[in-house]
């Protein structure tokens, strides 16, 4: 579940505690959380004893950079989620892989699915990855209209499924895409190249919007909690939801009754209203 705005969220939690420190130990208790690296060993080999110069993001990968050309990349898959702990800390459950940085504070990631994953990767190796091949990020490198455009002309293929194409733009996801088009005014379903020039423009103005305001509420914690912020607290945003999840309740803009269609096996939550 988490998106762009919750990993957003999640990596200006961690920069101040991460950032100038020194990795004394990775503990792995999970080998499918490591899953991307030939031995399970090698994650805990390539980042101890090494110091953290930038803890940065693109699309929902965190990827922190370590000295000597290292970056420690991390996905959070469907359900998870990291804490920052001291030593001694209650464990929550599914506590897969636990950071111990020299300052004595521990970053701890929670994954119920084993989704997500971290592994640590050089620069020849980061390339090669799903992380060299995403498309530019959807809140620090947002295409221009005309190239956003270009990406959609001809392609007959929803909307939706394409906004949640990570090499279109990165870090979109379910519950984002669905507010995204609501703000929009575009109903989901619509093949990409029926958009026109105007419509385009108007999809590219509620990206920065929506994206904004849910970093600013620290990101949408779901009834499952499956998403906290590192210190324990619920994103905010679940409040402000004007789309997702709001089957049956009335379109906050225009009255109407948002409804719920599946849309390449994805529940997309919309108003017939004032979505066309």
């Amino acid at each position: 579940m988490p998106e762009l705005p919750e990993v957003e969220t999640t990596r200006r939690h961690l920069a101040p505690v991460l950032e100038g420190a020194t990795i004394v130990s990775a503990e792995v208790r999970r080998p499918r959380m490591v899953r991307r690296h030939e031995r399970p060993g090698d994650f805990a080999d390539r980042v101890l004893g090494r110091r953290v110069d930038r803890v940065g993001r693109h699309g929902k990968f965190l990827l922190t950079g370590l000295e000597g050309d290292i970056t420690w990349v991390t996905h959070l898959g469907m359900s998870g989620r990291m804490s920052v702990n001291r030593p001694g800390d209650p464990e929550a459950p599914h506590t897969n892989v636990v950071i111990r940085l020299d300052s004595g504070s521990e970053v701890r990631m929670v994954d119920p699915r084993t989704f997500g994953f971290v592994a640590a990767f050089t620069p020849e190796e980061l390339a090669r990855t799903l992380v060299g091949r995403i498309g530019p990020d959807a809140y620090e490198s947002l295409p221009t209209s005309r190239r956003l455009g270009d990406s959609l002309a001809r392609r007959t293929a929803p909307i939706k499924a394409l906004l949640l194409d990570q090499r279109v733009v990165s870090g979109l996801g379910n519950i984002y895409v669905d507010e995204i088009l609501h703000r929009a005014r575009l109903r989901p379903d619509r093949p990409a190249g029926s958009l026109d020039q105007t419509e385009v423009k108007r999809l590219r103005a509620a990206i920065g919007p929506v994206l904004s305001a849910g970093i600013r509420d620290g990101g949408t914690s779901l009834d499952d909690l499956a998403y906290l912020l590192p210190d324990g607290r619920t994103g905010e945003y679940t409040a402000r939801l004007r789309a997702y999840g709001r089957e049956g309740e009335q379109c906050r803009r225009c009255g109407g009754v948002i409804v719920r269609s599946t849309i390449r096996a994805r529940s997309s939550y919309w108003c017939p209203g004032c979505q066309a």
